[in-house]
């Protein structure tokens, strides 16, 4: 986009008061919003604070009760879409979706953007058009690929080159790391920052704190709809910012480690699989066991093999002492093994009621008569797992994927955690959920090590790996390429076993 040096300098974003309510429910409550061009401004909040409704109504996508959007001095008509994009406004959401079929130039340049000569698309044009846009990126593109074998980097690049194709003045990242690794983060941060140069004005959500003080500027927090605190990042602090969400301090984000040796459990010998190689490890009564690896390092694939859902090629495993080989989920959660997925809403949740989600693997306790279901007993083992694990929403009849994310991953493991395991897997029990429901679902994993449980966490964020675990084993390529006890484990150090190199 191109700046008018003599135009007076407006706002990227100017929100003023915008409410919007669900029946009974506030979820934003006159809440103002200011993104300067050339700047990355910071939202932030809990999981059901209000930033998906603000982005949405940003966007065009939802409609307000009340307020005013304007974009570039422009005063945006509410609940249009088109409007918004027409006034330079691009959101790029968490799960990008590139047309298949199409190549990455057609991706970029869709619809009225595409050149055509004589009624024929121009392909030369459309080509020699997205390389230039990748260029503008620091980016060297094939643009002639399918869309959709891109990389989840590849895709992020992609969508904000379709941004800049419509000269966006605000671009919206909604949680834009989630799937990247840190030396693909790094990729988008240098062209966040291009494009702050160049006056675009950048609304920046993330649950990743660490990342915002890298990349922000400014921030803004949401807690329950309305916003509780705005400034410049500079000379604040995570702490502090985390206070605000939370609307409480939270002096640690980790509770205190177990005291109680951990007692041999699940045992696996010698497991391989079609990534994992001759993998051997302990999953300990009463202790956390974290596996860290990059992304592809064969950790979920592991998990997966222990918990049933996918079956090993080689290699033995013992439970309690006695020969352990699920042939599915169902037959690891007889066993006592539970392995709560990575993917909630494909995995793990039915579309139905918080209900029908709390009682999912526990319908045989409420029986009443043979045949017959006690809807007494189901409502009220539901309501006791709501309030157990402080799932917030409006109730347990409420559908389960209008909860925010962090409260849908509480239902999951609610739902899980009401088999009672002898062991615990989760894989990454804590994407995509802010830093308050972070604490509460490391509470809660605690709770169940200290019970006597043997709990295996695989995590892609090393911090999480290092604040919540017992020990550490690490995968490289499919191999277990280290070891560690808890005071051995600090990021570096595991950082460098995840790049398959050992630390000076």
């Amino acid at each position: 986009m191109t700046i008018d040096p003599g135009a007076p300098p407006q706002p990227a974003l100017l929100a003023t008061g915008l409410r919007k309510t669900y029946g009974d429910v506030v979820v934003l409550d006159d809440v103002d919003l200011v993104v300067e061009a050339g700047e990355v401004h910071a939202l932030l909040g809990e999981n059901g604070a209000g930033k998906s409704t603000l982005i949405k109504v940003v966007s065009g996508v939802v409609t307000p009760d009340r307020g005013e959007v304007r974009v570039g001095g422009r005063t945006l008509a509410h609940g249009s879409p088109t409007a918004a994009m027409d006034a330079g406004v691009s959101t790029l959401y968490q799960e990008l979706s590139p047309v298949p079929g199409l190549s990455v130039a057609e991706n970029v340049l869709l619809g009225p953007l595409t050149p055509s000569r004589f009624g024929m698309v121009d392909r030369r044009r459309l080509n020699d058009s997205a390389r230039r846009l990748f260029a503008d990126m620091g980016r060297d593109m094939d643009v002639t690929q399918p869309a959709e074998r891109l990389s989840p980097v590849g895709q992020t690049m992609t969508a904000i080159a379709r941004a800049l194709a419509r000269d966006s003045r605000l671009l919206i990242l909604d949680e834009p790391t989630a799937a990247l690794t840190d030396a693909e983060t790094g990729e988008l941060f240098r062209v966040i920052e291009r494009l702050r140069d160049r006056g675009v004005g950048v609304l920046y959500v993330s649950h990743r704190l660490e990342e915002v003080a890298r990349i922000a500027s400014r921030y803004t927090v949401l807690r329950n709809g309305r916003r509780v605190a705005d400034g410049p990042m500079a000379g604040t602090t995570v702490e502090a910012v985390i206070g605000s969400m939370a609307g409480r301090p939270i002096d640690t984000l980790f509770p205190p480690h177990g005291a109680r040796p951990a007692l041999p459990l699940l045992h696996v010998e010698g497991i391989t699989g079609h990534v994992v190689r001759d993998i051997t490890l302990d999953a300990g009564a009463g202790a956390v066991l974290g596996i860290a690896g990059l992304a592809g390092s064969g950790r979920s694939e592991l998990l997966r093999i222990m918990g049933g859902a996918s079956r090993a090629r080689g290699g033995s495993m013992t439970l309690g002492g006695e020969p352990y080989r699920p042939s599915s989920p169902a037959a690891a959660q007889r066993a006592g093994v539970v392995l709560v997925p990575q993917e909630r809403r494909s995995q793990a949740l039915l579309p139905d009621s918080v209900e029908r989600n709390l009682d999912a693997t526990t319908i045989g306790l409420h029986v009443r008569l043979p045949g017959v279901v006690s809807r007494r007993r189901e409502r009220a083992f539901a309501r006791s797992l709501w309030e157990r694990l402080g799932i917030r929403g409006k109730g347990i009849d409420q559908d389960v994927l209008t909860l925010s994310g962090g409260n849908q991953q509480k239902v999951v493991l609610a739902d899980f955690l009401a088999l009672r395991p002898r062991v615990l897997l989760l894989d990454e029990p804590t994407r995509g959920v802010d830093v308050a429901t972070r604490s509460e679902i490391y509470r809660i994993i605690r709770e169940q090590a200290d019970g006597g449980c043997a709990v295996v966490v695989v995590s892609s964020e090393v911090s999480e790996i290092v604040g919540l675990a017992d020990g550490v084993v690490v995968l490289h390529r499919g191999r277990l390429a280290a070891r560690f006890e808890r005071h051995e484990a600090d990021e570096a150090t595991l950082l460098h076993a995840c790049y398959g190199r050992v630390a000076a």
